[in-house]
């Protein structure tokens, strides 16, 4: 057999493919844009500040799935179809925000947040930061 007995559980007890085809996943292209929630990028320095930035989508409810949504709270558990759209959302607005950063030259964002608003039966999702300039310290 190959392997240790730590390897082959550790492998055991991952999940199959199968099953991570319906997990949602917070990846968005950045087209090479570096993105951070720090105010600095270690490994780089700021050379020009272009300015905020944002990036925006709005999600409107579907009445059908809050429905099943209010049961599946009765009961407790995740609501996936929440989740799933929320993934979908922030990465929407990601991938706004960076394109945002490169319409104004830039090729990093720093101090990434998001902001997340209710607007009657609609959802706002923000994501917001600073488009900068960065090189990387040699």
């Amino acid at each position: 057999m190959s392997g240790s007995k730590k390897d082959r559980e550790a492998k055991s007890q991952q999940p199959s493919p199968e099953l991570l085809k319906d997990v949602p996943s917070c990846f968005t292209d950045t087209h090479g844009v570096i993105t951070s929630t720090m105010n600095d990028i270690p490994g780089y320095r700021i050379i020009r500040v272009l300015g905020a930035i944002y990036g925006l989508t709005v999600r409107s409810r579907n009445w059908g799935a809050d429905l099943g949504a209010f049961v599946r709270s009765a009961v407790g558990g995740e609501i996936k179809i929440f989740t799933n759209v929320m993934y979908t959302s922030r990465n929407d607005a990601v991938e706004r925000l960076v394109g945002e950063c490169m319409s104004r030259g830039g090729n990093a964002i720093v101090a990434m947040r998001f902001d997340i608003g209710a607007l009657g039966g609609w959802t706002q999702i923000c994501a917001y930061g600073t488009a900068v300039i960065v090189e990387k310290i040699e």
